[in-house]
């Protein structure tokens, strides 16, 4: 784009009858909802303010910030639950029936239960690691585990820990990204929905939970995932690791999958140019319409 995307330019805002839903918008075309990943001073805008001149040139980007991370008004809702509702109600604040949607992380496990929930709101599906389940590595994995040591004691020293688990290449840790991540995820209101999502208690309640109910979790039920996929990985994840990539790719009817070496969580970041690639030719390819 020849019009510099800056965070003011970019910056809207979504009354809605849970409170302001936030969000960045660029470009125009068919709309593209991108959805960010968890973990401290998290935002969609630092997900993915790199790649939204590329997509802006081909289509209008929505870059929704999820309650419970420090943008977006919070519901008091867990953020997993709060983040469901809050794209249903940010689509239809829009008046957008149907959208492409590339999900983070959790961002993409938001968006692959929206599509099996709602499969007509959903046309094509990306998603960025986080997606499946461990298959042969331990979980969770060693980045969830930084994760939730950052949670219970948020030290610097642990915040950085955390980062660089989240790379292949340590110099992408940066002071300013330290410092931008501190500041947002030591806020006392994001590190309470943070705690509700990674805390040590939080993540033994959840485990009794599952163990006690009859409902499937979401992993199962991606044979009914209906819109076409690309599931994206970087190959040295330490987050999300590789092989769970392969229950939904063989379990989603119409999925393809895209590896890309030397890079870890961050496939947007890390390997920004050959992702895009990749991603933009699935989303705009004849047989995709």
């Amino acid at each position: 784009m020849t019009t510099e995307l800056t965070y003011e330019s970019t910056a809207r805002e979504l009354a809605t009858d849970q409170g302001v839903l936030r969000y960045h918008e660029a470009g125009e075309g068919p709309p593209l909802l991108l959805l960010h990943g968890s973990g401290p001073g998290v935002t969609g805008w630092r997900n993915f303010r790199g790649n939204l001149p590329v997509f802006a040139d081909h289509f209008r980007c929505l870059v929704l910030e999820f309650p419970g991370f420090g943008v977006s008004d919070p519901t008091g809702e867990h953020p997993m639950v709060a983040a469901n509702g809050a794209v249903i109600r940010f689509l239809d604040g829009l008046g957008l029936q149907q959208v492409d949607v590339i999900g983070n992380s959790m961002g993409g496990v938001v968006a692959a239960q929206l599509a099996i929930a709602r499969a007509d709101r959903v046309r094509r599906l990306v998603t960025i690691g986080g997606i499946g389940r461990n298959l042969f590595s331990p979980g969770p994995g060693e980045g969830i585990n930084l994760l939730m040591e950052f949670t219970e004691e948020p030290t610097r020293e642990a915040l950085v820990r955390w980062l660089n688990s989240m790379v292949y290449d340590p110099a992408l840790v940066t002071e300013e990204l330290i410092e931008e991540r501190w500041a947002q995820a030591t806020d006392p209101a994001t590190l309470a929905g943070a705690r509700r999502m990674y805390g040590r208690a939080a993540s033994a309640a959840r485990t009794a939970a599952f163990a006690r109910s009859d409902a499937p979790p979401y992993w199962a039920m991606l044979h009914r995932l209906k819109a076409k996929t690309l599931i994206t990985w970087g190959r040295d994840d330490r987050v999300s690791p590789v092989d769970m990539a392969i229950l939904p790719m063989r379990t989603i009817p119409d999925a393809e999958l895209h590896i890309f070496p030397d890079c870890g969580h961050w496939v947007m970041i890390e390997q920004k140019a050959a992702w895009e690639s990749v991603v933009l030719g699935f989303l705009t390819r004849k047989d995709a319409q």
